[in-house]
């Protein structure tokens, strides 16, 4: 009886191997968050992510916020001035998971930005790091009201103007 002819010790194999090279892609350390390489984090489905709100608007008002996507919605939440407010979730499989909040502060107006997108957040190939910890200042600037921050210094914060539309 040669191993090759036992098709279950090939297959056994196969799935071994697959698992191993899956459970190897993990990020199991404790890396920072957010590194200016894109990694291999946005290549996983199913990756854990990690955003965090700090309200910075000018006038010094609390931040309201509403965040939701196709499969969860936080509701409304207050954030004092200068505090923050944060909510973790993991990409779907398909990896078409985004978050839309609705931002308002008193006369600050109304707004709407992706806080999180794949496309964006979650694409090694893209134009922006990946982030595991997606960090976003809202309202400190006018002219680019809201940024993600990256940790490691010497980065200059990613800046963006508001998504009004429908």
């Amino acid at each position: 009886m040669a191993f090759t002819n036992k098709p279950h010790f090939i297959l056994l194999f196969m799935i071994s191997f697959i698992l191993i090279l899956f459970v190897s892609a993990l990020d199991l350390s404790n890396a920072p968050a957010e590194a200016p390489t894109s990694g291999g984090d946005g290549l996983l489905p199913l990756a854990g992510k990690h955003v965090v709100i700090y309200n910075k608007v000018k006038n010094r008002q609390i931040l309201n916020v509403h965040c939701r996507s196709s499969e969860d919605d936080f509701g409304m939440v207050h954030i004092p001035w200068n505090g923050t407010w944060d909510f973790r979730f993991h990409v779907n499989f398909s990896k078409t998971t985004k978050f839309r909040c609705h931002f308002t502060w008193y006369r600050g107006g109304s707004h709407y930005f992706y806080i999180f997108k794949v496309s964006r957040d979650d694409s090694p190939f893209g134009h922006f790091p990946v982030c595991k910890e997606c960090i976003w200042e809202v309202g400190k600037d006018d002219e680019n009201p809201i940024c993600r921050i990256v940790r490691e210094k010497g980065y200059l914060p990613w800046c963006f103007k508001w998504e009004d539309g429908p």
